[in-house]
C-alpha cells in the first residue's frame, strides 16, 4: 500500500510577508493586489485577520470593515518563489518523488520509507517550525493511501497540524472523509457543487454511495472520476521531482470566490495564474511561444483567445502581459467575469 504525504504551507504569502515584515508579525496582516485600491483583492490572511472573518477573495474595503486595524500589503512574488524552493528541497530530502500543487503546496510519495508516513510528517513539520524565524511558515501535512485524500488530510485541521486519514478504523476515511461537504472534494467547484446540490448529494459519503449512472448522467465523465476519489480507489501517481512529461501546454484556471468586476480584479488574479503557468515551465525546462485565455461571464457564456510572444519564454512578466493585452483587445466588462485561465502552448 502507498504512503503519501501532502504538505500545505499555512498562509504562505502573509507568513512570507510577516517575515519580511517583522513590525507587522503581531498585527491582523493580508495580502492583496492593488493595495492602494479599495476595490483590489485579498489573496492570503494570516491567523489574526481570519479571528475577523477576512476572507481570500473579499474587497480590501470588505476586509477593512471587518478589520478596520487590517495591514494590507502587496504581493511579492520572487519572495514566495524563493521560499517556496526552500521547502521543496527539504521535501526531496525525504524522496524523488515530490509533485508541486501550486507555490504553497507538494504531495510526497514516501512508500517504502522506513518509517511510518506519520512519523515523516511530524519530522517535517517540527523541522520547518523550527525553522519558523528562517523561513516563517508552518505546514499542516495529510497522510494516507492515495493524493486525494492526502490533501484532503492537510485541509482537515489547519493550521500547523498532522491528520491521518487510514483505509479502515477510527481514522478510516468513511468516517473521517465521508461526513465531509462534498466540495471539500478536489474538483468539485462551484458548479459542480450546484449540480451536485440538485440532486441530493451534499457530502461526501453522498457521491460515494451514489450510482455512477447517475452521477453520469448529471456530470458526464466527471461523475465517475468523483467517485472513483470518493471510495479512496485513486491511483494517480505522484510525480517524479525532476519529471519532465511530454506535454503540449501548461495551464491553471480559477473560478474567483466573487465576480470580477473591473480591470485591477482581473490583473492580479492573472497575476497569479501567469506566476503559476511561468513556475512550472522553468520547473521543467520549458519556454514558450503562445499565450492563451479563457474567459467564462456570469451567465457561463465563455470564450477563448490566443496570442504569440515576440520571443519564447518562461517569464511571468511576459505571459501576464500577453494575457492582459488578449484580455483588454477582447472584453468590455458588459458582464461581470465568473472564471479566468491561462495557458501556454508552442513549448
Amino acid at each position: 500500500m502507498r504512503t503519501i504525504l501532502h504538505s500545505d504551507c499555512n498562509g504562505f504569502y502573509a507568513s512570507v510577508e510577516s517575515l519580511l515584515h517583522p513590525e507587522y508579525r503581531d498585527k491582523p496582516l493580508a495580502v492583496a493586489g492593488d493595495a492602494e485600491n479599495r476595490h483590489g483583492i485579498i489573496l492570503a490572511k494570516n491567523e489574526l485577520a481570519k479571528k475577523y472573518f477576512v476572507k481570500t477573495g473579499d474587497a480590501i474595503w470588505q476586509a477593512k470593515n471587518k478589520c478596520p486595524e487590517l495591514v494590507v500589503i502587496e504581493p511579492h512574488f520572487d519572495q514566495y518563489m524563493k521560499f517556496s524552493k526552500l521547502t521543496k528541497a527539504m521535501y526531496a530530502e525525504y524522496t524523488d518523488r515530490v509533485e508541486s500543487f501550486g507555490l504553497d503546496e507538494a504531495w510526497l510519495d514516501v512508500t517504502g520509507c522506513n518509517r511510518s508516513g506519520y512519523e515523516i510528517a511530524k519530522e517535517i513539520n517540527e523541522r520547518i517550525s523550527n525553522k519558523k524565524h528562517e523561513l516563517g511558515i508552518t505546514v499542516s501535512i495529510g497522510v494516507s493511501f492515495n493524493k486525494i485524500f492526502a490533501k484532503l488530510g492537510s485541509d482537515y485541521k489547519k493550521p500547523d497540524a498532522i491528520t491521518k486519514i487510514d483505509i479502515d478504523g477510527y481514522d478510516g476515511y468513511k468516517n473521517k472523509v465521508w461526513p465531509l461537504p462534498c466540495e471539500d472534494l478536489l474538483y468539485v467547484g462551484r458548479a459542480t457543487k450546484k449540480h451536485l446540490h440538485t440532486i441530493g448529494i451534499y457530502t461526501i459519503g453522498d457521491i460515494a454511495n451514489c450510482p455512477v449512472e447517475i452521477l453520469n448522467s448529471n456530470l458526464g465523465k466527471m461523475g465517475e472520476v468523483l467517485h472513483t476519489f470518493a471510495n479512496g480507489l485513486d491511483s494517480s501517481p505522484v510525480a517524479q521531482f525532476d519529471e519532465r512529461p511530454d506535454v503540449k501546454s501548461i495551464g491553471n484556471s480559477t473560478t474567483t470566490p466573487r465576480d470580477l468586476e473591473n480591470y485591477s480584479d482581473v490583473k492580479m488574479i492573472v497575476q497569479i495564474l501567469s506566476d503559476s503557468v511561468g513556475r512550472r515551465m522553468r520547473e521543467l525546462g520549458f519556454r514558450c511561444k503562445t499565450v492563451t485565455i479563457s474567459i467564462r461571464d456570469k451567465d457561463l457564456f465563455s470564450f477563448t483567445r490566443q496570442g504569440q510572444l515576440k520571443n519564447f519564454s518562461s517569464c511571468t512578466g511576459d505571459i501576464r502581459d500577453k494575457a492582459l493585452e488578449l484580455f483588454r483587445n477582447n472584453y468590455n466588462f458588459r458582464k461581470p467575469i465568473r472564471s479566468i485561465g491561462v495557458s501556454v502552448s508552442g513549448l
